[in-house]
């Protein structure tokens, strides 16, 4: 599996956002799909992500700021980011895999496939 994200930006606190990932292959559908950031200096932290059956999971800092989405027609998982902060700034790598445990979702561990990453700055 390949992907590619896209969509990211300069944008002012406050604003808003919409990032994109396009997969490759004809199984996206069945993968898990996750988006995770990662900060200069930082580790990679989780975001979001979305189950082959539509379940979602969000970490606390971004949870009713940012959704998640996915259009298996199209291949593509979205992270639609609003009411954006300058802590938002990091680069937003997507990342495919199929975790049998809803608690691998939010690891780096529960991902096989990753995209190479769209940087996200957000001005205070």
């Amino acid at each position: 599996v390949e992907l590619v994200e896209s969509g990211g930006g300069l944008v002012q606190a406050g604003g808003s956002l919409r990032v994109s990932c396009a997969a490759s292959g004809h199984t996206f559908s069945s993968y898990d799909m996750g988006w995770f950031r990662q900060a200069p200096g930082k580790e990679r932290e989780f975001v979001a992500y979305i189950r082959w059956n539509g379940g979602s999971q969000y970490a606390d800092s971004v949870k009713g700021r940012f959704t998640i989405s996915r259009d298996n027609n199209k291949n593509t998982v979205y992270l639609r980011m609003n009411s954006l902060k300058p802590e938002d700034t990091a680069v937003y790598y997507c990342a495919a895999g199929s975790f049998p445990d809803y608690g691998l979702g939010s690891t780096v561990q529960g991902y096989d496939y990753w995209g190479q990453g769209t940087q996200v700055t957000v001005s205070s």
